[in-house]
Formats: C-alpha cells, sequence, structure tokens
C-alpha cells in the first residue's frame, strides 16, 4: 500500500506541476520507488537540457526505452499522460506505444514483420498465419526463462498452454477468462415488448425480428435492428456465429468423436446457425453492409441505442454508460449463454493476444530479460491496481472499504485502453482493492467466473498440423467467404456443399489427418 500511495503522490504532483514542464522536456522530475522509500531527485534545471525524445533502440537518460505496437477499439489515449508517466516511474522504463485501428492492425503487422520493423513488444494473435512466423524463429522463446519471474511464473499454467507453439512460449498472454461470452440485451425493450431471452434458433428469431419491426424503442420509426453483424462475425472462437452454435449444443471449432475429427462447418447444427443468419438477411433483420462493417462502427449503433441484444464478451456496464447521456431511461442487462442443453459456451484460449519479443529488435538475452522484467513488474500489486483503478483523485477515491470510481467515462477513455492491452489478471484478482461497483458490473464479473463451468473446448488449439501452419488462414478464408454467400443468397445449399468440398480438396482433408494423428499421439 505504501508503494501504491508513493505512485499516486508522484501522479497528483505532476497534475499540479505546471503544463509547460513535461516529463520528456527540458525540466525532468524523476521518482524511484525501491522498498517503500520515495527519492525525489531533480536532474536538470529549466532551460539547462535539450528535449529528449523517445527512440526505438537504446536508452533515455539511463532507462530502457520499451517500444510497443497493439491494436486500439476507440478512442487513443493522449500522449505522455499521466498513467503512463506513472506506469514508466514505477518500472523504471521509457514507454513508447504505437496504438493502431483494430481494422487497420492485421494489415500494419504483415507489413512490420515482413520489413523487420518490428518494435521491442507486439501484440499477436494466435492464428495460423502467426504460428507459421513463430516457428521460424523470428521471436524468443521466453519459456526456459520464465522461473526466474515471480509474477509471470506464478500464473495459471493454462493461460500459456493455451498459446505454445511445438511447445514452445513465445509470449506472455494478455489474459482473460476462460468462458467470456454472455448476453447483453437492453431489457427496457424485452420488458416493453413482452420478450424473453432466446434459448432455440427458434427464439433467436423471434427476438431479432421483434427488436427490428416491433418499434421497441417506441418512436414510431424504423430505426432499430435486434442484432448487429460486424465483419468478423464468423471469425475465430469468438464470434457470434460459433458462439450460437455451441449454445445449440455444436462443436468448439472441431468436434471429436472416437478420435475422428470434423470440422464445426460439417455438422448440422452449424448449418442450422448458418440458415438463421441467411432468413434475418433475406427478411431486412440484418444490417446489409455486415460483411464489410468494422467493429468500432457497429458498436456505436448499439452506444446508440439502435440494437438490442448482442453475444459479448466484454462488460454491460460500459454499454449502459455510454447509453445513458443518450437514451436516459435505457436499462442493460446481462445473461448466461444458454441453449437447449443449458448453458454452453466456446472456451477461449484464456488471452485477448500475447506480447511477443522480435529477435531482429531484441538482440541480446539481457535486453530480453529486461523487457520480461518490466512485464514482471506490471504485475505486482501496485501496477495491477493502476491498470485496474488509473490514478487515485483523477480516476478514484479512496473510501477506506473500498474504492470509488470518480468517472467510468473517464475510466473507459483513459484507464482502459492500458488495461486491454497490457498484462492485467482481471478485477477479481487478490491483490487489488475492490472498488465499488454497479449491480450489472458485478453481475457480468459472476457471470464471467461461474462460465468456466459450462466451456466446450476446441480440441485442435494446441495440436500441431502442418497444413494449418503453411495454409491456414487460405482454408479459413475459402470457408468464412462461403458463409458471407450463404447468408447473403449469393449460393444456396448446394453451392454450400460444393464449397465444403472445395475446401476438403485444397488441404482440409490433410488437415483432418494430421490433427487426428495429433490427437493420438496427445492421448497416448
Amino acid at each position: 500500500m505504501e508503494r501504491q500511495r508513493d505512485v499516486n503522490r508522484y501522479a497528483r504532483m505532476q497534475q499540479n506541476t505546471d503544463q509547460g514542464i513535461r516529463l520528456h522536456g527540458a525540466k525532468r522530475v524523476s521518482f524511484f520507488i525501491a522498498a517503500g522509500t520515495t527519492i525525489l531527485a531533480l536532474f536538470t534545471a529549466a532551460g539547462c537540457a535539450a528535449p529528449q525524445s523517445k527512440q526505438n533502440h537504446g536508452a533515455v537518460q539511463g532507462r530502457p526505452v520499451i517500444s510497443l505496437v497493439v491494436n486500439q477499439v476507440g478512442e487513443t489515449p493522449a500522449k505522455d499522460n499521466l498513467l503512463e508517466q506513472a506506469m514508466e516511474e514505477y518500472t523504471h522504463t521509457e514507454l513508447q506505444i504505437q496504438w493502431v485501428p483494430f481494422s487497420a492492425y492485421d494489415e500494419k503487422l504483415k507489413v512490420m514483420i515482413a520489413s523487420g520493423e518490428l518494435p521491442k513488444l507486439v501484440k499477436l494473435i494466435y492464428t495460423s498465419t502467426i504460428i507459421s512466423t513463430l516457428k521460424s524463429g523470428q521471436f524468443w522463446d521466453i519459456g526456459p526463462y520464465l522461473k526466474d519471474y515471480k509474477n509471470l511464473s506464478a500464473v495459471d499454467t493454462r493461460y500459456y498452454d493455451n498459446i505454445r507453439v511445438g511447445g514452445k512460449l513465445y509470449g506472455v498472454p494478455l489474459y482473460r477468462d476462460l468462458g467470456r461470452a454472455s448476453i447483453h440485451y437492453r431489457k427496457d425493450w424485452f420488458d416493453r415488448l413482452g420478450l424473453q431471452l432466446p434459448v432455440t434458433i427458434e427464439d433467436w428469431y423471434t427476438v431479432i425480428k421483434a427488436l427490428t419491426k416491433d418499434d421497441p424503442d417506441g418512436n414510431g420509426k424504423d430505426d432499430t435492428y435486434g442484432l448487429i453483424l460486424e465483419k468478423r462475425y464468423n471469425q475465430g472462437v469468438s464470434s457470434t456465429l460459433t458462439r450460437i452454435v455451441v449454445s445449440q449444443g455444436g462443436p468448439n471449432t472441431w468436434q471429436v468423436t472416437d478420435g475422428t475429427f470434423t470440422p464445426d462447418f460439417m455438422t448440422e447444427l452449424f448449418f442450422e446457425a448458418l440458415q438463421l443468419f441467411r432468413r434475418l438477411y433475406e427478411e431486412g433483420l440484418l444490417n446489409r453492409d455486415f460483411a464489410i462493417a468494422d467493429v468500432t462502427e457497429t458498436w456505436k449503433q448499439y452506444e446508440q441505442g439502435r440494437a438490442g441484444i448482442t453475444i459479448s464478451g466484454g462488460n454491460g456496464q460500459s454499454w449502459q454508460n455510454k447509453l445513458e447521456p443518450i437514451v436516459p431511461d435505457a436499462v442493460i442487462d446481462v445473461a448466461p449463454l444458454a441453449g437447449p442443453g443449458g448453458i454452453r459456451l466456446p472456451g477461449e484460449p484464456g488471452n485477448a493476444g500475447f506480447l511477443a519479443i522480435p529477435k531482429d529488435t531484441v538482440q541480446t538475452e539481457a535486453e530480453m530479460r529486461s523487457i520480461l522484467a518490466f512485464l514482471d513488474k506490471l504485475l505486482e500489486p501496485e501496477m495491477q491496481n493502476l491498470l485496474s483503478k488509473g490514478i487515485e483523485q483523477r480516476h478514484w477515491i479512496d473510501r477506506g472499504e473500498y474504492v470509488e470510481i470518480v468517472s467510468r467515462e473517464l475510466d473507459s477513455r483513459e484507464v482502459k485502453p492500458y488495461r486491454d492491452t497490457l498484462p492485467f489478471l482481471g478485477e477479481t484478482n487478490p491483490a487489488l482493492k475492490q472498488a465499488l461497483q454497479p449491480e450489472l458490473f458485478r453481475k457480468n464479473q459472476l457471470i464471467g467466473k461461474q462460465n468456466e463451468r459450462y466451456i466446450v473446448p476446441n480440441p485442435a488449439h494446441t495440436l500441431e498440423s502442418e497444413t494449418y501452419a503453411e495454409r491456414g488462414k487460405e482454408l479459413e478464408q475459402l470457408i468464412t467467404d462461403a458463409e458471407t454467400k450463404f447468408i447473403m443468397g449469393k449460393i444456396d445449399e448446394l453451392g454450400w456443399k460444393a464449397e465444403i468440398e472445395k475446401w476438403r480438396k485444397a488441404g482440409g482433408d490433410a488437415m483432418i489427418r494430421e490433427y487426428e494423428e495429433a490427437y493420438r499421439k496427445k492421448m497416448k
């Protein structure tokens, strides 16, 4: 607690300092925290030193520079903000964070990897393309070093196992619950129309139709949707399509029966979900631009009160906060994702990607270890509290038994981006002093924890397949494109089956055989 107060005291001091004096400008205030002791040292008097900018390599005034590129949904934090300064002072580093819009990140990453112009830390997602890159030896295997860092090594090993490639560990996960899917919905709309939460495929159709056509907001206009899809609706374990399929009793990506592997899209329950989306599209109950819509734009529709239900891994309280200034009487609620057989949801890898260290940029073991030390420090209680709640007085107030959040809008804008893109163990971390949270927030958190009892794992998640590593992205694209064509009526059922045959001949059958062989070896 003493060290936490030091962090907050420093931040308040910076907030009250003349705005012309910046950490990276002519006058510099350095703050060291060690064994609970604060040492305040003034390195240069005003005007005695020229401003010094952060560089990708080397160090600034004796501190290592850690450059980082991450994707960002929503507003980008201001440069050199108070939270970032406090983080730099505690970890004794200089941070250089490049925030890339979510929709542009994949393309940006490809260019950076191909050109060898990567930062010292880069956020990666566990995909076939990235797996191939990792296997080529471009990133450090941190597995053998993890034991030397008390905080990193103390984390549940499942989080690391879910991102291993060939038994090697190439990054530190951005920790998330293993089962995050839940239904978020406009309870006021449901109450007004007398609706119940959907359970069956037919229920989903009925609810979405009513929320679209029956004027749930009561304004006499045809201006609402039940469900708004974005272009990643069918991509990955956290996609809307996968979540609905699993809720109905279907597999999570792959089905295993007596050692035989079948991709989810070749199962009957998957096709029923696909038919649901086609029916919604045909009847004008889905946004017409779903195949190209970016998630940033679709969420604006939810936040402006134009949509009524979604399956989300996020926090319903955030939706409530965004809605209230526009629709003061809006009521958001959250519920477990349930189907005919009860609560059932796809198990997720327990991360929102992972932070990897490129060998081209970080060429020595010593520097690699210094970056692991930085990440390890971020898991200390002081930094977890900073990522959780931000700066005392600006973002939260200590009320003794609990912490009161000053402004949820400010938290969303200034704290959440760091919480989402740096290692954070979650609000239930016992090291955190708990904030007084609204009932909706607490309900959402509880569902997330309870979900772990109902998750359906992807049996192929960490299995080796040479075909997947080499052609997985191409094969996935073939099927996801076919799904969109079917939904939009560009192909019929026979056309859909023809696309599946095309997938099988293009490498799908080979991938199935490789997964089956890897599975047999694993079971032995």
